[in-house]
């Protein structure tokens, strides 16, 4: 899916912290010590905006604002207009498998260890695969990405 980029406003905090936050997003902030620190985490930052605006509105998101038309709030301290993309949630479909029903216990004991849904472990076990032995991984969101790598780190430890 590709991504999709909103405008964003950079601005000075106290201390000389740096905050970014996407009016598309109300309490979407990326913030920093620095401004190349704030804006590392700028991509995530609208990444979690998008998936909570997803899924509280059924999967539509706010077309972005020209930037011509962004109001800043008295006492901001501009910096400047930034665009900052992210790949937008990608919808989940239901399919249906048969798979024998030792294995689907398994599943669900070590997804109930993870604090998982059965639906979840498998899309992360699926993305886990495909990403350590696809020559070219493709478009895993990125939450799915994050979660695969700590799970697989955890379990090499405990193999230890």
């Amino acid at each position: 899916m590709p991504q999709r980029f909103y405008p964003a406003v950079l601005e000075r905090g106290e201390g000389g912290a740096v905050a970014l936050w996407f009016p598309d997003f109300p309490g979407a902030v990326a913030a920093g010590r620095t401004q190349e620190e704030a804006m590392q985490r700028a991509s995530e930052t609208l990444e979690e905006a998008m998936e909570t605006v997803a899924e509280q509105s059924g999967g539509a998101l706010p077309p972005p604002s020209d930037v011509a038309d962004i109001q800043l709030p008295k006492g901001c301290d501009f910096i400047a207009f930034v665009a900052v993309g992210a790949t937008p949630p990608n919808p989940s479909e239901r399919v249906n498998i048969y798979l024998p029903k030792n294995l689907i216990e398994r599943v669900d004991r070590e997804a109930a260890e993870r604090g998982m849904s059965r639906s979840s472990f498998f899309g992360m076990a699926v993305s886990h695969v495909l990403m350590t032995t696809s020559a070219t991984p493709r478009d895993e969101p990125s939450w799915l990405v994050r979660h695969a790598l700590t799970s697989s780190r955890k379990l090499r430890r405990q193999e230890r």
